[in-house]
């Protein structure tokens, strides 16, 4: 039945599982913000399985790194500041400790790729925000 209210546009499955978002960068997206996706309200971010996973090496002349948050932050940064992108492997979420985990509202989740200084000739990477939604009200 139609309510007239427009519902949410964050991602959520009827089953009850880990869900997340996955965005792929590489070198190509430096020094700009990317959208990674939009978790609902009520869902835990699990910082430990969340990050970045490197898969080839950033080579900017100064900066090469990632900042990931809320776009709501000014610095979108309060999941993740600074994250290296200097060696191939996966790199979690640093910032969650002193950001709630747990979202009040929708939330659209960001990255700045910081990579600056000489153009960067390699770099490619996925991130990865693992969350699990509220589920029981």
């Amino acid at each position: 039945m139609a309510t007239g209210t427009a519902g949410s546009t964050a991602r959520q499955f009827h089953t009850q599982q880990i869900h997340f978002l996955r965005k792929s960068i590489t070198y190509a997206d430096r020094a700009t913000t990317v959208t990674v996706g939009k978790i609902p309200s009520g869902s835990v971010i699990l910082a430990p399985i969340s990050g970045v996973y490197v898969s080839e090496v950033f080579n900017g002349g100064t900066n090469n790194r990632l900042d990931i948050g809320a776009s709501t932050d000014s610095g979108t940064n309060n999941y993740a500041t600074l994250l290296t992108l200097l060696g191939i492997g996966f790199v979690a979420l640093d910032e969650l400790a002193t950001t709630s985990p747990v979202t009040t509202d929708d939330v659209t989740v960001q990255a700045y790729v910081d990579v600056t200084g000489t153009t960067p000739t390699t770099g490619a990477a996925e991130i990865v925000i693992a969350y699990i939604p509220d589920t029981d009200g």
